[in-house]
């Protein structure tokens, strides 16, 4: 635990050097869905996470989630299913790839994500590991969160802003901050998967 008015030891480490935009795509046409479910389905291992729209009224329900991330070792897939007919198109590659055995889904604190695809698309998620509990140390007690677990297995800061945690994640039209943002939370659980598995702890 930092000590009061002491700088925090994860802000002296080099910064995450995230995915690039290019290397993103967001999954709208039947064309692009067909590319993505071509590629996703060739790999053993995808990064996995999802995004809702934030409530902040007393007794609001989330209809999320709102965007669902998917990422290949070289390429991150966005899907918007704020509305019906991009739902429907998402559906056509996020059932098969996630309801997968044979393909293993990585993300950290993965809970509440499967609930709502559950209850909004009725994917079943099969073959998913949570990082947030799978790479802990013996001994820990807490849950592991991506920021920690960069620091702890790249010695690197990865920047989380709550500014860009608790945007709309329902517009039709993200901004590019949002886009990285959300394919890093993808791409990186991968990473980091890849790195844990081929180097397990002692």
């Amino acid at each position: 635990m930092t000590a009061p008015g002491a700088a925090d030891p994860d802000e002296l480490l080099p910064a995450y050097d995230g995915i690039r935009l290019a290397d993103v795509r967001i999954v709208r046409t039947p064309g692009e869905a067909a590319a993505a479910l071509a590629a996703l389905s060739q790999a053993d291992v995808i990064g996995f996470d999802t995004e809702s729209k934030p409530t902040f009224a007393k007794g609001e329900v989330s209809t999320g989630p709102h965007l669902v991330q998917l990422a290949t070792d070289e390429l991150a897939y966005l899907f918007q299913i704020g509305s019906a007919a991009n739902a429907q198109t998402a559906l056509e590659v996020l059932k098969p790839v996630l309801e997968s055995e044979q393909i293993l889904k990585v993300g950290f604190g993965l809970g509440d994500d499967l609930k709502r695809l559950r209850a909004k698309l009725g994917v079943e998620a099969r073959n998913v590991l949570d990082l947030a509990t799978a790479m802990r140390r013996r001994g820990e007690r807490n849950t592991l969160g991506a920021k920690t677990a960069v620091a702890r297995f790249f010695g690197q800061r990865l920047q989380k802003s709550r500014r860009i945690t608790t945007t709309n994640w329902a517009l039709p039209q993200l901004s590019e901050k949002q886009v990285l943002y959300a394919a890093d939370d993808a791409h990186v659980a991968l990473r980091l998967y890849r790195y844990w598995h081929a180097n397990p702890p002692a």
